[in-house]
């Protein structure tokens, strides 16, 4: 890195900072790194710094704690050859319910958009191959739209006619809705309460979307095929999907475990969606052959149609 990305170059150092056990892999991170890559992550690193502002520094430590816990879900994941949790309830009581360790990995989470390849591969994809592909004037929804990053892109894309996001938890909608202010979003965001996975508490009252995203959602249900076939009902005839599940991927609210990117294309491809596309984005520094070999996490994405 160089002058040429200084917010880049900042990140890494106050992250070191606090972490400076990640140097190595920092290293490995960026040091071969292509142009139009750290050019992509100079753009990520600003956004991250206008959502934390004076938050930062406690973000970047949670970043750090965030690794210790994924840790240990990787040891138990290789002792086990299994998650550790295997319903919803228990994630409920273990991770959601419990304010501060919620918070803590939310905060975490953010840095992993950065620091992971993997993460911000898949974030890229979405802006520069999966937006493009859409019609003129699309209408667009989000299902679990987090910290907001894919929704800001989509807000972007001159296409984009409406983008709207949708979650299961007000605190959720509240950090979304932060997050798309502080990046100033280009166009109006609307953020909706909404549980498609419940047929209670599904909306029925609005127009089929032509494009929707569901990224690092289906592996924390119990039911993902169930999940997906809501995601269908949604899309309008033609309309374009970009799911994302990450496969080998132990983490503290994860259920469903997928063990290869072609599993994640079959749950998508027997939806009833014709698949266009797929992208297995990699940890740094790992092959697709290891990956695969070795049971190391991919972030699967698939892009499929809905027929008309």
């Amino acid at each position: 890195m160089n002058s040429q990305f200084p917010t880049l170059t900042e990140m890494v150092k106050r992250q070191l900072s606090v972490f400076p056990r990640h140097e190595l892999f920092l290293k490995r991170r960026f040091d071969a790194a292509a142009a139009e890559d750290l050019l992509f992550c100079e753009e990520i690193s600003k956004m991250i710094l206008k959502i934390s502002a004076e938050d930062l520094p406690t973000i970047l430590e949670d970043y750090r704690w965030l690794c210790g816990v994924f840790m240990e879900e990787e040891l138990f994941f290789r002792r086990e050859g299994r998650y550790r949790l295997s319903t919803f309830e228990e994630a409920e009581r273990t991770v959601y319910s419990d304010r501060v360790f919620h918070q803590r990995y939310l905060n975490g989470h953010l840095m992993t958009h950065l620091w992971w390849a993997n993460h911000t591969d898949t974030l890229r994809y979405f802006r520069d191959v999966f937006l493009p592909g859409n019609q003129q004037r699309f209408r667009h929804l989000e299902i679990g739209p987090g910290h907001g990053l894919f929704l800001y892109f989509a807000a972007a894309a001159p296409n984009a006619a409406t983008v709207e996001g949708w979650d299961v938890s007000p605190s959720s909608i509240a950090a979304t809705r932060h997050a798309l202010r502080a990046m100033g979003a280009p166009r109006p965001v609307d953020l909706s309460l909404v549980n498609i996975f419940k047929p209670s508490e599904a909306r029925r009252d609005v127009e089929p979307f032509d494009s929707l995203t569901c990224s690092e959602v289906l592996e924390h249900l119990e039911n993902p095929p169930e999940a997906m076939s809501a995601i269908v009902d949604l899309m309008a005839p033609g309309g374009r999907a970009f799911i994302c599940v990450p496969v080998n991927s132990p983490a503290p609210d994860h259920i469903s475990l997928y063990r290869s990117p072609e599993e994640v294309i079959s749950l998508v491809s027997d939806s009833g969606l014709a698949v266009e596309d797929a992208l297995f984005a990699l940890p740094t520094g790992v092959t697709l052959e290891r990956a695969r070999k070795d049971a190391l996490t991919i972030n699967a994405v698939v892009v499929a149609r809905k027929p008309q």
